[in-house]
Formats: structure tokens, C-alpha cells, sequence
């Protein structure tokens, strides 16, 4: 079984049936399958084959679609990037995963001017759109959408040469540097995390699921790949920005299952949702974040027919806790247990398997944890480890739980400093390194901070050079311009000096910590302008 079998499969059972609605549109599965199968031709005729990487530069689309079952069609290993990348991070994801071809629409002409002088080892362009303007401005070899799929016409049959163990996806991570970490998932990793959640949400053929969240983003991804394991229906959606259209959809598509992150359902739950005729959600899930207990209780009253599975996961295995849902008066504050076909514990500082009340590292054992981290062999060391049987190797996953006398797990903090924000990861070195570029600031960092809508927001400390005029507007301006839109700091604060630990290194803990006295700088031209 490889990824790619999930649309033919489907194609095979229900060729007439609607697999996405995207922009106004229904497409079926035997649509998706032609396409697809069309550009994986194209793809192998211009050179890619197995185990190449092939990127995806595209918002929430049909051609998203196509082109992840087309790339992994033609035996290569495709890479879901964000919209939101800037051109710096863009270039060095692929040149860092080596990429010999990019998969992209006319809008992001504008944003990756030169591409060819950075990434010298891109071979080929595929735009959905003009491929005329790729090609003055972005790299000469630009076909268009059209184009690769004529070319793809006749070519003959897919023969797969791929096995389960081979790399279906990289996905790009934030590490603790701030360099992105490439998490490598194989076909078997893939399906094995998508055969464990369909399990437990008991999907069906019949499911229709909406999904807002970006397909660059590894929950957002796995809506499409787990309905086209089971045959049913997603709905895509670019984003969350009008969630009044959000709910309509719901109400017009009848959607069944509807997953999201704490952010967004803040934002539902200030609004009249009895205004919609919601009753057709079967289930909601939330992961990302912790859903706070509250919300819990408002989502369950807002949406009485729903299932709501509070659950916890990571890139590097997908999913790794769920607690079912009639857990959630019993254990309100709880991620549950491992999901099925899987087996978790925690580990104390000495390395050694914790008991119940202690709290230590998570550790996860499966067939859905990453292969490893693309030529990053110190990171993958210090996450995978050796594990119970000879050369097997478990996750150790950096985050800190506690477990309860029956087994059920809640989750503490990170052992590292990477902020979650808006369900991303954001690495609080990437952040500072891009405040440290601005002419007047001689020291930085950054800090979470709690937030209802968020549930957390980054916060910038800094300290500038004297007789500097700088201001809130202007720093934050400037993260606007070098950083995604989840990275930029909500505010900036600036002090006289930052507090320093016994190793002179800035001290997060005590700016984080509310028994901090000290009084921002007051001198003219610094303070927290409002935007």
C-alpha cells in the first residue's frame, strides 16, 4: 500500500462522487485520478523520478490536490510549502531538500522573483496561472498547468516502482535554530497515522469534512489524505479569515466533521451560532494547542450533536493522544492516551519510565514516527532513540506531560522555548535573529505570552542603542517585512537592560515571570507606540 493508492482505490469505488469542493466547484474522484495521473506522466517526462522532491507552493486548491497525488504517482516525494514562506526561508527549504521542480499558481509570481539565481538546482517550474510571467521573471523552464497536462496525454501507463518504506513527504518544521528542520515521513509512516485517526473518528464514506487549515501544515494535509482513504468528501477552504462564510459552508455542504485549532474556535465561540443550521456535524477535533477547559464546555453547548476529541500531536509522528469523547466530563483538562496502533510513556530526567504524578518527556513508539530529519543527522539522533527492540527507534518528543493513575495524559510545556502560536511553531531564535538585524537594537528576545484568541501570543523584549528613535511601529514593520505573519511579534517592549542569568545569557524565565519589577525604558522616542 503506498499514499497515492488512497485516490485510485477510491477511484476505482466511486469514480462519479465528489472527493473536493474547492472555489465554487465539485471535482470527483475520477476527475482527481485522470489529472493526476497526467502530471505524473509530465513530471517523468521531464526527468523527475523516484525519491526526487518535488514543492508545491499553492494555497488551499484542486491543483494542491492533484499535484500531491501526481508527484507521489510519478515515485517522487512531494513538499506541501506555505503561501506565507518568504523568499529567504522559501530558498533555502529547496535548496536544503535539493527540489528539482516546483508546483505553484500565478499569484506567488510576484513573490519569487530570482528563484533560479538562488535555487540553482531547480530544474523546472509548473505554474497553475500565465507560465509566460514565471518565465521572464522566475525561471526560464516555466511551463504552465495546461501545458504539463497535454504533455502528460498518451504517455502511456504509471508503472509504480515505490515501496512502502520509500519517503512520500518532507515537511518543513521550525526547529530550536532558526533554520527549518525537513521531518521525513514514508508511505508507510503516512498511512499508518492516517489508518489510526480514521479509526478512532469512525469515518465513513459518507463523511464530509471541512478543512480551513493550510495543507502545509501537516492537520490541514491530513483531511485530504484521510478522506480520500475512506472515500468521503472534503470541502476546501483558502482559511478561517471569514468565519460568518465558514459556517455557512458548513450549513450548505452539510459538513460532518470539522477540524480546528484553539484560535479558531475563540473566534466561534464570540459569535451567535444560532443563526446556522449546524446539526449535520457529526465531530470536531482540536490539536495545535491545548483547547482550554472552558471552551471545551462552550463548543460541547454550541454544537450539542457533535463529537468534540481534544487530542495532541507533532509533525514528526502526526498524531500521538486522543481522548475519546466521552472522556471529556471525567478528564476536561486531559490529551488521553495513545492513539490505537500506537504505544506512548514518559520518561523522567534520568531517562528511566516515569509512574503516574511525575512529570517527564513524552515518548512515542510506532510505525507512524518519522523516518528522521533530512540531512540533519544531530537532530534526528537526539530525537529518534534506540527503542525496545534491536534497531528500533522511538520519539522522544521534547514536550513534558504528566499521567494520572489511570493512564490519561496532560500536558505540561516544552523543553525547549519554541513558541505555539495560531497552531504554529515558531522558533523564538528565528524571531530574535531577525530583530537583531535592525540598525538600533543591540539586544533581543522573545517570549511567550497567553493569549484568549492565540493561546499565545510572541512577545518582543528589547534594548536599543542610545540616542536611537525607535519605536513599536517601526520594529514590528520591520519583523512584518523578513518573517510569516504567525511569526511577528503582537508587541514589543522595551527595557533599559534584560535581565541576565549566572552565564550572562538574557534570562526568558524571569521576563516571563510576573514578579519581574522593572519598568520599561521611558526615554523619548521608546516606548509602545500603537499601531
Amino acid at each position: 500500500m503506498l499514499v497515492h493508492n488512497f485516490l485510485e482505490d477510491s477511484a476505482g469505488r466511486f469514480p462519479g462522487k465528489t472527493a473536493v469542493v474547492a472555489k465554487g466547484r465539485r471535482y470527483s474522484y475520477g476527475e482527481i485520478e485522470g489529472q493526476s495521473g497526467r502530471l505524473a506522466l509530465a513530471l517523468r517526462a521531464r526527468g523527475i523520478g523516484r525519491g526526487d522532491r518535488v514543492a508545491v507552493l499553492m494555497d488551499n486548491s484542486v491543483e494542491c490536490v492533484i499535484s500531491i497525488f501526481g508527484i507521489l504517482k510519478a515515485d517522487a516525494v512531494f513538499l506541501i510549502l506555505s503561501p506565507s514562506l518568504k523568499f529567504a526561508k522559501l530558498a533555502y527549504i529547496l535548496n536544503h531538500c535539493g527540489a528539482k521542480a516546483l508546483i505553484c499558481d500565478e499569484e506567488k509570481a510576484p513573490r519569487i522573483r530570482g528563484l533560479q539565481r538562488g535555487v540553482p538546482g531547480l530544474d523546472f517550474l509548473i505554474a497553475a496561472g500565465g507560465a509566460e510571467i514565471f518565465a521572464e521573471t522566475v525561471h526560464p523552464n516555466s511551463f504552465s498547468w495546461e501545458q504539463a497536462a497535454a504533455a502528460g496525454r498518451g504517455g502511456g501507463a504509471l508503472r509504480a516502482n515505490s515501496i512502502d518504506l520509500d519517503l512520500a513527504s518532507i515537511i518543513y518544521t521550525s526547529g530550536s535554530t532558526a533554520d527549518p528542520k525537513g521531518v521525513m515521513l514514508t508511505h508507510r509512516n503516512m498511512i499508518s497515522a492516517a489508518d489510526s485517526i480514521i479509526k478512532y473518528l469512525e469515518n465513513s464514506p459518507d463523511d464530509i469534512v471541512l478543512n480551513v487549515l493550510p495543507l502545509s501544515f501537516d492537520y490541514g494535509l491530513y483531511q485530504v489524505l484521510m478522506c480520500f482513504r475512506f472515500g468521503g468528501t472534503v470541502v476546501l477552504e483558502k482559511s478561517f479569515a471569514y468565519p460568518y462564510e465558514v459556517m455557512k459552508l458548513v450549513e450548505r455542504e452539510k459538513v460532518t466533521g470539522f477540524p480546528g485549532v484553539p484560535t479558531m474556535f475563540a473566534i466561534l465561540l464570540r459569535m451567535d451560532l444560532s443563526r446556522f443550521r449546524l446539526e449535520s456535524l457529526r465531530y470536531i477535533t482540536n490539536t495545535a494547542a491545548h483547547l482550554p477547559v472552558e471552551h471545551i464546555a462552550r463548543l460541547r453547548a454550541s454544537f450539542p450533536g457533535a463529537r468534540i476529541f481534544s487530542m495532541y500531536g507533532l509533525t514528526e509522528c502526526k498524531r500521538a493522544l486522543y481522548l475519546p469523547p466521552e472522556e471529556l466530563d471525567r478528564k476536561p483538562g486531559s490529551v488521553g492516551r495513545a492513539i490505537p496502533n500506537e504505544e506512548v510513556w514518559i520518561v523522567n530526567a534520568q531517562g528511566e519510565k516515569a509512574g503516574p504524578g511525575v512529570v517527564g518527556e513524552l515518548v512515542v513508539r510506532g510505525s507512524n514516527v518519522m523516518k528522521g530529519y533530512w540531512r540533519d543527522e544531530a537532530a534526528t539522533d537526539a530525537a529518534l532513540r534506540p527503542g525496545k527492540l534491536p534497531g528500533e527507534k522511538v520519539l522522544y518528543t521534547g514536550d513534558l506531560f504528566r499521567m494520572d493513575e489511570e493512564g490519561f495524559l496532560y500536558f505540561v510545556g516544552r523543553k525547549d522555548d519554541q513558541i505555539k502560536t495560531r497552531g504554529e511553531r515558531v522558533s523564538p531564535k528565528e524571531v530574535e535573529s531577525v530583530l537583531y538585524k535592525m540598525e538600533g537594537i543591540s539586544e533581543a528576545a522573545v517570549v511567550p505570552v497567553p493569549d484568549a484568541i492565540l493561546g499565545n501570543a510572541i512577545k518582543a523584549f528589547v534594548t536599543v542603542e542610545k540616542g536611537s528613535m525607535l519605536n513599536e511601529r517601526a520594529v514590528i514593520l520591520h519583523c512584518r517585512r523578513h518573517l510569516e505573519d504567525f511569526a511577528v511579534p503582537r508587541c514589543i517592549e522595551f527595557r533599559e537592560n534584560l535581565p541576565k542569568n549566572p552565564s550572562g545569557k538574557i534570562d526568558r524565565l524571569l521576563l516571563k515571570s510576573a514578579d519581574l519589577r522593572s519598568e520599561p525604558a521611558a526615554a523619548k522616542g521608546i516606548g509602545n507606540e500603537n499601531m
